[in-house]
Parts: structure tokens; sequence; C-alpha cells
């Protein structure tokens, strides 16, 4: 199997929305309320029997290599998870794993997965508390037993099990780890794929907890919008069309009709002459120790249509040398004459700020000494080598400076 399935067997899970069928009618927030409290277990013996299975899976995600163990860091998304996940928020854990896609999946006893190309694309708190909310609200309106039952009405259920497992297993890995059973766990979701009934009804009590909590109302349709339009991006620069069909994008889609629906909700919750939080200074503070791994880890998926929509989504809130480095490396990529030159002035403006990584300083001092400009070549790879001592190529570096 290709690399590209790979990607694909991992992105199946994660409560996908179905993309057929009418669209639902507008679910007002104050309609809904939480079927789950503090301390809940399961009540009947099918509930019962579903619990079972996804404390196992809990414990093959708690080992697994692909989690990013950075204690500050987890422990401020646990926090956010605290503080939006509604009244059983006190009982759901959550898991941030190394994989550089949009992602997050609510298990049916109250944990999570978060993907880590999640937390690149949020331009504040407020927009993961979003993506939090929707997710705990699957969890609150028990969404998972009620999409696992009627799996079960219509289908052999462990015949689709060992098929799912038997597809993650033999996918080939485009990442490191364990990849196979995060895969397979991916797969096993589909179980709980979810109609546009229960995505509306995720989505009204989604934007009614992050109100509740502070944040502003109307984050959720901006997360959605941003979403769709990268994949429209990702879609231009290969000259083809929208593919709604496995990306991790079907399983959340942002038709017209949703981020209308979104919008007017976020209407009805927003209190005129209200200030609300964005803590954008505190989100960009906790992920600052992984964002470059982030950028890195999404500029190697060779995706540029969809990088690019990330980096000059980001760029809203001001560019810097992160941003600016990222982009660079984003059209040396694409290895183009033209694209040659954008990657240098890219890199040019990026050695400008003080956040620059030291790879900027290598790449600005390559593409100077490419154009010629020897002295000032030599001068960017001697501050990448002041920034970098013992980085792999830093005896290659030494060599060109003294050639």
């Amino acid at each position: 199997m290709t690399a590209d399935f790979s990607r694909r067997a991992l992105m199946t899970g994660a409560g996908a929305a179905l993309l057929a069928g009418p669209a639902v009618a507008r679910i007002a927030p104050a309609s809904l309320k939480p079927l789950i409290g503090p301390g809940y277990k399961a009540v009947d013996q099918d509930e019962k029997g579903l619990w079972q299975q996804m404390e196992r899976v809990e414990e093959e995600v708690a080992g697994s290599n692909l989690l990013i163990r950075d204690p500050a860091l987890n422990t401020y998304l646990q926090g956010l998870i605290r503080k939006v996940g509604g009244p059983a928020a006190g009982d759901m854990r959550i898991y941030l794993a190394r994989v550089p896609e949009f992602n997050a999946m609510m298990f049916p006893t109250g944990f999570t997965v978060f993907f880590s190309g999640l937390l690149l694309r949020m331009r504040d708190e407020a927009q993961l508390a979003g993506v939090i909310a929707h997710e705990s609200s699957h969890f609150l309106l028990k969404h998972q037993l009620r999409s696992w039952r009627d799996m079960k009405r219509k289908t052999n259920i462990f015949t689709f099990l060992a098929m799912g497992a038997g597809m993650a297993g033999g996918a080939t890995g485009t990442y490191t780890g364990d990849l196979v059973r995060l895969a397979e766990l991916g797969t096993m979701l589909t179980l709980f794929r979810y109609s546009r009934q229960l995505e509306a009804e995720a989505d009204a009590m989604g934007v009614k907890l992050i109100a509740e909590a502070g944040y502003a109302p109307l984050s959720m349709s901006e997360t959605w919008d941003q979403l769709t339009r990268e994949l429209e991006w990702s879609a231009k620069e290969r000259r083809k069309r929208v593919d709604r069909g496995y990306s991790l994008f079907a399983t959340h889609p942002a038709p017209q009709e949703r981020l209308k629906d979104l919008r007017i909700s976020a209407g009805e919750l927003t209190v005129p002459g209200r200030t609300y939080d964005r803590g954008r200074e505190r989100y960009l503070q906790a992920i600052a120790p992984i964002r470059a791994m982030l950028f890195d880890d999404q500029v190697k998926l060779n995706d540029p249509g969809a990088s690019q929509y990330i980096v000059e989504t980001l760029a809203r809130d001001g560019w810097n040398g992160q941003l600016l480095f990222s982009r660079g490396e984003i059209h040396r990529l694409r290895n183009g004459p033209g694209y040659q030159q954008a990657a240098a002035l890219s890199y040019a403006e990026a050695v400008k700020y003080p956040d620059a990584p030291a790879d900027a300083w290598r790449w600005h001092g390559v593409m100077l000494m490419k154009q010629g400009r020897a002295a000032e070549g030599r001068s960017a790879l001697q501050r990448y080598l002041a920034m970098a001592p013992s980085a792999p190529d830093a005896p290659f570096v030494r060599q060109m400076i003294q050639s």
C-alpha cells in the first residue's frame, strides 16, 4: 500500500461527519442539555461493553510512541479541557499525538486524542477551545453510543472491526513510531461516524460551552472557515478538485450552511459590549517549545498549498521569523526557479526578526552564496554556527565558509 493510504487509514476515524444527505435545521444552543455529569459511569450492558473496549483503547493510546510528552503543554491542554468540557470536564483526559494533521477524537469514556497539526493551525486559545468544546459535546450528548448502536443495527460489528484492523495493519508508515496502532484506532472510530444531525448538535453545544467559559462565540466558525479554505488551497496547488472523500476535513466539513448556523448561534450567545477572551499570547506561550517542530512537520508533508495557507493565516496576527522561515521552506521545496528566488527573499526577511530559527540563517547564507555574495553568505553561515554549533551539518558548513 502507498504512503498516501497510510494517511487515509489514519484519517478515517475521529467521528466523521457524513457528507451525504440533506442539511438539517439549525439547532438552538439553549435547547441542548448534557446527558453526562461528573463521575458518570456506564448504565446498561450495551454501554458497559463499549466502555470496556474503550478502556483497552486508552491503554494503547497512553503507551503510544507518538505522544508528545511535554509536561507543561499537556498540563495546559488538560486545563483547557477542564475549562470548556462542560459538567463532566473533570473526568476528561487528553493525549497529544505527533501527527501533522488537523484532528481531535473524543472517545466514549471521556478521553480525547489531539493531533499536533491541530495546534499549529489555531490562531489563539479561543479557536482551540472551540475544537475541544465541539468534541466534548459529542461525549456530553452520548453521540458515540448512539452512533455505535446505529452501526450495530446495520452491520456485523465484529466483522467490521476485524476488517478495520486488517486495513490498518497493512499500512506503511508515513510517520515514525507506532503509526499502525494509531491508524487502527482511527479506523475503529468509523464506528462512531456522526450524522449531520449529531454534528449540528455538537456545534450548537460547543458554541454554548465556549461562550460560558468567556471565549468569543464566533471563534468556532472562524476555525471551520479556515479549514475549508486550506483544503481549497491544497487542491488548487495540486490542480485537482477539492477531495472530501478521505481527508481530515471530511470528518468536520464546513459547508456554507454550517458556517451560517455557527455564526447565527454565536450571535445569539454574544453579549453586546462584552470583551471576550482570545488568549493568543497565553496560547503561543504554551506551544512555544514545539512550535518550530509543528511547522517543520507540516512543511515535510509536501502539501505546499495547505502549508502556505496555514502560514498566511497565522500571519494575519503579524509576521515573525518563524513564519517567514517556514514560508521560505515551502517555496524552496517547490523547487522551481521563481520559487527559489521567493525562498531567498523569505529567508532574508526572516533573519531580521529575533525569533528566526538557526536554520533561517543557514539557508539565508546558502542563498547568498548562490547569488555570488560570498562575504555576506559566509557571515550568515557563521551566525548559523554560532546559534547551532553542534548541528549535524556543522562540519560541512565550516568547510563551505573556509572555501
